[in-house]
């Protein structure tokens, strides 16, 4: 039923249609598998982002996608149209991502740095993308990564990012700009290199 996260052809750039997304989900709620396909499709790109900036491993982020859009599916039934199925599905994928850290503390595992490709390799992610993932995994912390992911990968506004992080709006917008400004300087500093 699902396909690999390089498998996918999702339409990038595309504004992010409430409606027809809670018009998916309702259908999703009634078994239709088409509907979570296109709900995959047009939603995987920036889910699968956001769960990289969080997991920094592509193998943990792919897997935390797949059982997001497994969750999606078993629990739609219960989702209440109100207008925020793209904060229904990210906060789905963070409660993935913080199983799968859970698990692997539990495990011993090795951290995930460690193993296996550098998530900004994946054939999926566009060359920009690469860039600043590459970028910010190596300088920003967890929160910031996770602010310019939100906003900047997955089109979340900054007041949407606010209340899903659960900070201030000012806090998000000044550790925006610092991350931002600080991510600028670290690109301009290897193409000079």
């Amino acid at each position: 039923m699902f396909m690999t996260v390089s498998d996918s052809t999702a339409k990038r750039g595309s504004a992010w249609n409430e409606q027809h997304t809670e018009q998916l989900i309702v259908s999703i709620a009634g078994g239709d598998t088409s509907a979570l396909e296109e709900l995959y499709h047009l939603t995987q790109a920036p889910l699968y982002a956001y769960l990289l900036s969080l997991l920094k491993n592509s193998a943990d982020a792919g897997d935390a996608l797949q059982d997001t859009y497994l969750d999606v599916f078993t629990t739609a039934a219960r989702y209440q149209p109100q207008g925020h199925s793209r904060a229904w599905l990210y906060a789905i994928a963070k409660n993935k991502a913080m199983m799968t850290f859970r698990r692997k503390k539990i495990r011993g595992e090795v951290p995930e740095e460690e193993s296996g490709p550098e998530p900004w390799e994946d054939p999926h992610l566009g060359r920009e993308e690469r860039m600043v993932l590459s970028a910010a995994l190596n300088i920003l912390s967890e929160e910031e990564r996770q602010i310019v992911t939100l906003h900047a990968v997955s089109g979340f506004r900054f007041r949407e990012v606010a209340s899903f992080l659960e900070l201030p709006i000012n806090t998000v917008l000044s550790k925006y700009h610092r991350a931002m400004k600080r991510l600028r300087r670290q690109l301009s500093e290897e193409e000079g290199v």
